[in-house]
This record gives C-alpha cells, structure tokens and sequence, in this order.
C-alpha cells in the first residue's frame, strides 16, 4: 500500500510540469500527449463550423497544421483542484464564463457538439449554432 501511496505522489508531481507555456508565441506544450494547444481564444465567440474552419485557418508561432480538439483532448488540460478556470495552470489566457467547442459531435443530435467549461472542469453538449471560443490544438513536433 505505501508504494501505490508513492507512486502516486510521483506521477502528480509530473504531471505539473508537464505543461509548458512558450511566453513568446502562447503555445502551450503538453509532454504526455505531444499536443501543442493555443493558449488564448481564437477572436471572438463563433459557431461550431466557423471554429472548425477558424482553427484550420489558424497560423501561431509560425506554426500551421491547427485544428478544433476532440473532447477527450479538452478534458486532458482540465486541473479539477482549480475553479474559474479549471485548466492547467500553463494556461494564462482562458475566458471561463464561456464553453468552447470540441470537435465532437453529440451522438443522437445532430445539431449538436461537446463543449468544455473551463470554469468548472466539466463537459456538455451545446447547440452548434452557439457562439462560443475556440481553443486551437495540433501534433507536436
């Protein structure tokens, strides 16, 4: 039982300093997943297809090759020991009285995607005419 207790105290550790934030372009880097994840909302708020075509679009730190993030994606850079937001802490620019898309559809309704809630950590389904952010993600190097 007391190795299980240490092992555990190690991997939070890591996981902390997992995330790292380039100040210079805002890209922050995640170690465990190879994703590199915009770290400020893309513009305003839009809907569904507009993100998808607003991440695609996207150029940052001289780097293309963005996307809109699954949900299962989003819900890696959720930190449940914080509220608003309930995000890395190498995330410096999140707006959490707004959900931001994923680009998972809600399976039985069409008109339908998975959203996160930075401000409590926790996925929802939204209607995908919203308006709403856009957090960009792409493979890493």
């Amino acid at each position: 039982m007391r190795k299980v207790f240490l092992v555990m105290i190690g991997l939070s550790i890591g996981l902390a300093a997992d995330f790292v934030r380039d100040t210079e372009t805002g890209i922050v880097s995640d170690s465990v997943t190879g994703l590199q994840w915009q770290d400020n909302a893309v513009g305003r708020p839009v809907s569904w297809q507009s993100a998808i075509d607003r991440c695609e679009n996207l150029t940052l730190g001289k780097e293309n090759g963005w996307r809109l993030p699954n949900i299962d994606e989003l819900k890696t850079i959720i930190d449940t020991s914080r509220v608003n937001p309930a995000i890395k802490s190498a995330f410096t620019t999140t707006d959490s009285s707004y959900y931001y898309w994923s680009s998972t559809p809600y399976e039985g309704y069409e008109d339908g995607a998975w959203v996160m809630d930075f401000y409590d950590g926790h996925a929802r389904s939204n209607y995908k005419g919203t308006t709403l952010f856009v957090r960009c993600v792409r493979a890493g190097e």
